[in-house]
């Protein structure tokens, strides 16, 4: 959850000052690598879900500060724009209470959505990208009231000399180009973000593994395959949250500006410092906000990453005892389309980080194929095809089928989570999802298909199949 800050403008002088904060609390973590002081027990597990306010036409209502009022509740927070807010969960160790824990919390979560979202006459809904929002709804008028977002506004079109920022993506059948003098486009991306505490020890290889995982994560959980009326990828929050807020801070070895929303420039080679060395050295400071605390808290450094957007980030958090962990932030899959999914989407991706962490040396692919298959997958869903271990290429939905999901069963199982719990997501749920190849993007496809670009009535279906609990791959066109 981001912290709020007390302004929205800064001085050189602030910046100075950030900037030497930042150096001296990197210089610190940079000693925790070289000692034992990271938090080394069991794995745990957290997450992130955004979600969309609608009204009773099932357009975008953006009245999320009224809403969070009515909540009440630490772990429902505001998000970019006025129409979206977010639910978090408190971490829970990778062990067999993990599936009813995931479904219970989101489950409950949810309903206290659903119960004061009613009293203003408006649903919560969970998507990548809104099938009803307009290009038009994303103003400067739609942006939370939250300082944190004005500044970052301000700060990264400072950063671009106040250029305007172009989107251009470009599906099959469908081109869309728009320009926006904002960031308010970012706000039609709404993910999962899934949250792992691994060992220190570990931390790289499972760094990397996220990395390879991207590609197969894209395709089995795409959603998001319409933005402002035109069909475009069938996961098109991932060129739309690259664009929204592009700012290009340095190049990378092909010779690539790296922009704050990034696949990664290569693996990690012996620790995930060298990703805070990268964050030191590489991204321009964006909200340069001082803080009177203990250095030990790293404050200045976690701002700073949290503004830098991986696909994969790596965080530094606390333990209760006060000690350091490293986490993995997985920004990949979109939200929804149902809980459980999305409750099989997390599991999956623990249990396929487990299978392959100790199988898949990050020499079996490259990274620049790694990149290329994620794109890939973000494109075409489950009907991509990416290159594997073994060098050749597959259809996507081969590799899951054959590999990774009958590897995350195995894993998970190791873990202790119950046979029946597996079965039920990863089987029925997510083998059904690939077999079918209906994931939330192809069921949207299938709609308009059958029934023209009548989005109201396909986020009205949505609705009523999220409130059903009905995976995606049960969807009825």
């Amino acid at each position: 959850m981001g912290s709020e800050i007390a302004q929205t403008e800064f001085s050189e002088s602030e910046v100075h000052a950030f900037r030497q904060n930042l150096r001296k609390e990197t210089r610190l973590l940079m000693e925790w690598f070289s000692s034992d002081v990271f938090d080394n027990k069991e794995m745990m597990c957290g997450l992130e879900l955004e979600g969309w306010l609608v009204d009773q036409q099932c357009a975008p209502a953006p009245r999320n500060e009224e809403f969070l009022k009515r909540v009440n509740n630490p772990y429902i927070v505001a998000e970019l724009s006025k129409y979206n807010f977010e639910i978090n969960t408190s971490p829970h160790p990778l062990n067999r209470n993990l599936p009813a824990f995931l479904n219970q919390e989101l489950t409950k979560l949810w309903r206290l959505c659903t119960v004061h979202a009613a009293a203003m006459k408006c649903h919560p809904l969970m998507t990548g990208i809104l099938p009803t929002l307009q290009d038009r709804m994303l103003t400067m008028q739609s942006m939370s009231s939250i300082q944190r977002f004005h500044a970052l506004n301000r700060e990264i079109l400072r950063l671009r000399s106040l250029h305007p920022l172009k989107i251009h993506i470009e599906g099959p059948n469908d081109r869309l180009e728009v320009v926006h003098h904002d960031v308010m486009a970012e706000a039609a991306t709404t993910s999962l973000q899934i949250h792992f505490q691994v060992p220190f020890a570990k931390a790289a290889a499972f760094f990397n593994v996220a990395q390879v995982l991207s590609a197969p994560m894209a395709a089995l959980t795409a959603n998001a395959p319409f933005l402002f009326g035109k069909e475009l990828w069938d996961e098109t929050r991932i060129p739309l949250f690259e664009q929204a807020v592009y700012t290009p801070s340095f190049v990378d070895t092909e010779g690539r500006p790296v922009s704050r929303v990034t696949f990664g420039r290569g693996y990690v080679r012996e620790s995930m410092r060298e990703l805070f060395l990268e964050n030191l050295d590489g991204f321009p400071v964006l909200l340069p906000v001082t803080f009177a605390g203990n250095p030990s808290q790293l404050e200045h450094l976690r701002l700073h990453n949290g503004t830098i957007w991986r696909w994969n980030r790596p965080l530094i958090g606390f333990s209760e005892d006060g000690r350091p962990h490293l986490r993995i932030e997985h920004r990949v899959p979109p939200a929804g389309p149902s809980i459980p999914d999305i409750v099989a989407n997390i599991l999956f991706f623990y249990g396929a980080m487990l299978y392959m962490q100790p199988e898949v040396p990050q020499a079996a692919i490259p990274f620049e194929q790694a990149r290329s298959n994620f794109y890939a997958a973000a494109r075409s869903g489950l009907d991509s095809r990416i290159v594997w271990v073994s060098g050749s290429s597959m259809p996507v939905s081969d590799l899951l089928m054959q590999h990774l999901i009958p590897g995350a069963i195995l894993a998970l199982s190791e873990q202790g989570i119950d046979s029946r719990d597996l079965k039920y997501y990863l089987v029925d749920i997510l083998a059904r999802r690939v077999s079918t190849g209906q994931n939330g993007a192809l069921w949207q496809k299938r709609f308009v298909a059958r029934y023209g670009p009548d989005f109201s009535a396909m986020t009205q279906a949505c609705l009523e199949n999220q409130s059903r609990n009905t995976p995606v791959h049960e969807w009825i066109i």
